[in-house]
């Protein structure tokens, strides 16, 4: 084989490869008391922007879910306050194609959060005020509830914070610990983590009073923490180190005291820093970030639809996706890399009460 022959395939090999990177399978989470089924499997375009239906998945609320690492599965929590609450387990195929595996009882009601590292899986159950843990085993693909951990009260809001609720759990980006937002104690747990043993750590770090701490993303490099408020609507950065939080800024997301602060994400490069507001002046503000000390500077704010309850950000950066609740819709949005700042396409996804979106970076390996 000639050299020109050699250099077309390779050339046409990248091409494949871009253009396979370039369409992710994307999972959304909603509620199902408007007309939804489930949990639904769209292809999205990261270069384009355009999406199409796959598949969908007839289950109870789920608002919240996460996918594995190898991309082959996602786990899913059924949002109820009864003893439906659950965590499900639904197989991932290359098409897009979702089937259920297994579901166990979280024995907590209201789980509103899921996260997994493959051999523990953990679910933050809202109204049970408590933590569930989950040992994995055939590949992750089966679950057995362990250990449930709760939370306390000590906040400031009567109305808010008067029984115990935790709002999100997630994995430390050095393997070592979890840490859970206890809303009504104006705290975050650690738990340190040894195997599938999931010890009590004591208290990661305290934020001012009448915070409300939600949900909780860490810097690519692991240094530095990013809390968004639910109850004052601010940001929270922190150094990050041993299970442990130092509070080094609070930051205001929220400008008119809607007590409604959501979702927080962090750019691909980590340049950007995103975290949505709902009940009032509705939209996601946008901080630019001091990658070597970790601090925020507000730059923007992008309105959105009604109750942009979660978002999530493409893998090359290119799109943020925005889960308008009671708009009924996803919107896209495109992001310039240099500014931070998005520019609405319209053209919304159509979803009932779309709560949650996520995407599978590996569903072309399965």
């Amino acid at each position: 084989m000639n050299r020109c022959k050699i250099i077309l395939l390779a050339l046409l090999g990248c091409a494949c490869q871009v253009k396979a990177q370039d369409n992710l399978m994307m999972l959304v989470g909603t509620y199902t008391d408007g007309g939804s089924r489930g949990v639904y499997s769209y292809s999205f375009n990261q270069n384009t922007g355009e999406s199409a239906l796959l598949d969908s998945l007839q289950l109870q609320n789920p608002s919240y879910l996460t996918i594995s690492d190898n991309g082959k599965l996602a786990y899913v929590v059924s949002e109820t306050n009864d003893d439906r609450a659950a965590l499900n387990i639904i197989r991932l195929s290359k098409n897009g194609g979702i089937q259920l595996l297994n579901t166990e009882k979280t024995e907590g009601a209201d789980p509103c959060y899921v996260a997994s590292n493959g051999n523990v899986s953990v679910t933050a159950n809202y109204s049970g005020g408590s933590m569930s843990v989950f040992n994995l085993r055939d590949n992750g693909e089966k679950a057995a509830l362990g250990t449930k951990f709760l939370g306390a009260t000590g906040g400031p809001d009567v109305s808010r914070q008067e029984v115990p609720h935790v709002h999100c759990a997630c994995f430390t980006p050095d393997g070592g610990y979890i840490l859970a937002t206890d809303f009504s104690a104006d705290r975050i747990l650690s738990f340190r983590l040894k195997g599938q043993k999931v010890i009590a750590n004591g208290v990661a770090a305290k934020v001012s009073a009448d915070s409300g701490p939600r949900h909780l993303v860490f810097s690519n490099d692991g240094r530095f923490a990013y809390l968004m408020n639910e109850l004052s609507g601010k940001v929270t950065v922190f150094a990050y180190a041993q299970g442990r939080l130092e509070q080094l800024q609070e930051i205001t997301s929220d400008c008119v005291g809607a007590r409604g602060g959501a979702d927080v994400h962090l750019s691909p490069d980590g340049k950007f820093l995103y975290s949505s507001n709902r009940l009032k002046a509705e939209g996601i503000a946008i901080f630019s970030v001091d990658t070597a000390t970790g601090l925020l500077t507000r730059i923007g704010y992008q309105p959105t639809g009604a109750h942009p309850r979660q978002f999530n950000i493409t893998p090359n950066g290119k799109y943020l996706l925005c889960c308008c609740r009671d708009s009924n819709c996803i919107q896209v949005y495109r992001r310039d890399m240099k500014t931070g700042l998005l520019t609405e396409l319209h053209h919304e996804i159509p979803v009932s009460k779309a709560v949650c979106v996520q995407f599978n970076e590996v569903a072309d390996s399965l």
